[in-house]
């Protein structure tokens, strides 16, 4: 039997050099998706080397799409989207309106179709959520007005570009200006698109809304974690071609409305959770596809209209951001936060344009032209975040007066990150993670009366939280400045209930530094996590499954009738 096929090479040389190229992307602050982008480009067919196969790696992107859609889906909230929809909604539209301008106005002049045009600039209007996100998280904005206003921008320009993957192919037709093709006719064919995917919506909210929840409890009830996870990912890429084959939907919005019928169940985040690993490598292959169809000479062939291409994404659209959200009135460092955020293209854009050149509305032209805007404004994004947070530290030096200053050596970017407003509970108890263990565990403390300040990372479980009276810091227990503000120094023990042993290790450290006699309690699944815990610091190690078995040894004797 060989050892080497297409699938398995293009596969494996595909991860490992996302993995390094990615790495070095991250370690000098660049998000890693340029990493991958990268890697694709060196196994494309526009470079010397090794040469992936072009058609697996789109049948690979495929399910990469399928997957991260149902991630958007699953991190879909209307409550976001309402808290700031008088700015969100209407600016988002307007930035969208004016990127597309400026992108048909470019293809004008490149004497290029107005149904080019009007794809190009559409691909080049919408912002990369992973990009946007992962800036915003680092900052620790995600949480603030100017945090959810970018966010919720984000989620109606993604909603719109869905309603684009939708329209697309019905007015392909009139766009591209075939002959024969009348109103009526494309009326019809817009209709007919919105009739299927009215049905397709129909019965996701009325019957997908019971059925697959359902089916998700109905497989937590086994207790089978592998049964779980596959029902999950069955869930996603069956909805998805279901949503193709019965309605003529696309994969993506397939996906898209089985992850937000899912994020309303009470499982969604263990769903997010047991999906994310296949969903991050597919991802990974997605990108890489991507850069596969990237053309390095562009730099050279085409210098001036991939500059021009590039100031719209990042000077051009941010303009327009800046200019909707001061006159909504906002303060200029909301307008500055949200133009920061969009001045970048990904994973839409990329949809789009393959989408434009499979309908022969895009020249192959065009499509380079996007992907290599996208890696140049990927790469200019963390420079634009640095000036922000240089400006903003410099035009409002008293703005954070709780937020301690930086050690010497530390960067200027860690200086301007948003505060965390502290506790100010002392002798008190810091407990990690609000699951199915942080939850009995926080019930019973509450009931105690003794002080309790909570450390969660999952928005909607840390509002649950609040909710239910808690005092709560939301974000990661790994960063030394969250454990600063629950008051690790102050603190008379630490509880860290996450699963994660991995998570669970870097917190520990992190709280042991901060205060070397503290008392921690930790969780662990195996004798080798416990001893790792052990190793960093923790006071006591409970394994779950050696807890379970002296309670039920304990019960054996009343069982056969000898207590």
């Amino acid at each position: 039997m060989p050892h080497e096929t297409p699938l398995i090479s293009m596969i494996v040389v595909a991860l490992v050099l996302a993995f390094i190229l990615g790495a070095i992307a991250n370690r000098f602050r660049f998000s890693p998706l340029v990493g991958y982008l990268l890697a694709g480009v060196l196994i494309g067919p526009f470079t010397p080397g090794f040469v992936a196969d072009q058609n697996l790696a789109n049948d690979l992107a495929e399910i990469g799409v399928i997957l991260l859609m149902f991630g958007v889906g699953l991190n879909f909230t209307l409550e976001d989207l309402l808290s700031v929809r008088t700015i969100a909604v209407p600016g988002a539209v307007a930035q969208i309106a004016s990127a597309t301008l400026l992108g048909m106005g470019l293809a004008y002049l490149l004497g290029w179709s107005i149904g080019a045009g009007l794809v190009f600039g559409l691909a080049l209007s919408v912002a990369s959520t992973v990009v946007l996100l992962r800036a915003l998280q680092d900052r620790r904005l995600i949480e603030t007005e100017r945090g959810r206003i970018a966010v919720g921008w984000l989620v109606v320009e993604d909603f719109v570009m869905i309603l684009a993957l939708v329209l697309l192919p019905a007015l392909a037709g009139i766009m591209k200006g075939a002959g024969g093709t009348g109103f009526g006719a494309v009326a019809m064919s817009v209709l007919v698109t919105l009739g299927k995917v009215a049905a397709f919506v129909v019965v996701m909210l009325v019957i997908g809304k019971r059925v697959i929840p359902w089916v998700l409890h109905a497989v937590a009830h086994t207790g089978s974690r592998e049964l779980f996870r596959l029902c999950v990912l069955a869930i996603a890429l069956g909805v998805a071609y279901g949503a193709s084959v019965l309605f003529g939907v696309s994969f993506a919005l397939g996906a898209f409305f089985a992850g937000m019928i899912l994020s309303e169940s009470e499982l969604s985040q263990r769903a997010a959770s047991e999906t994310l690993p296949l969903r991050d490598a597919f991802a990974v292959l997605f990108f890489v596809s991507v850069g596969m169809l990237v053309d390095p000479m562009i730099l050279v062939r085409e210098p001036l209209p991939l500059l021009a291409t590039v100031l719209i994404i990042v000077l051009g659209k941010s303009i327009a951001a800046f200019l909707i959200v001061r006159l909504f009135g906002y303060p200029t460092s909301h307008a500055l936060t949200v133009s920061a955020s969009l001045a970048q293209i990904g994973e839409f854009s990329f949809i789009l344009a393959g989408l434009g050149v499979s309908l022969a509305l895009l020249p192959d032209r065009a499509r380079d032209l996007i992907l290599a805007g996208a890696i140049i404004s990927i790469l200019l994004n963390p420079v634009l975040f640095v000036c922000l947070d240089w400006h903003l530290a410099k035009v409002k030096p008293t703005a954070e007066p709780a937020s301690a200053p930086p050690a010497d050596g530390a960067p200027a970017e860690a200086a301007s990150r948003e505060p965390i407003p502290a506790t100010s509970a002392t002798n008190h108890v810091v407990l990690v993670g609000y699951g199915r263990v942080g939850r009995i565990v926080a019930r019973d403390l509450l009931e105690q009366q003794v002080p309790l300040v909570l450390i969660e990372e999952i928005r909607p479980t840390a509002q649950q939280a609040r909710e239910a009276g808690l005092e709560v810091m939301h974000g990661n227990a790994t960063d030394p400045d969250i454990l600063q503000a629950a008051n690790i120094p102050g603190a008379r023990c630490l509880l860290v209930a996450i699963p994660d042993a991995f998570e669970g290790c870097q917190a520990v450290a992190q709280a042991r530094a901060l205060n070397p006699v503290l008392p921690i309690i930790a969780r662990s699944h195996s004798d080798e996590e416990s001893e790792h815990l052990m190793n960093h610091g923790a006071t006591k190690v409970i394994m779950g499954e050696h807890e379970i078995a002296i309670a039920m040894l304990a019960d054996v004797p009343r069982s056969l009738g000898y207590a």
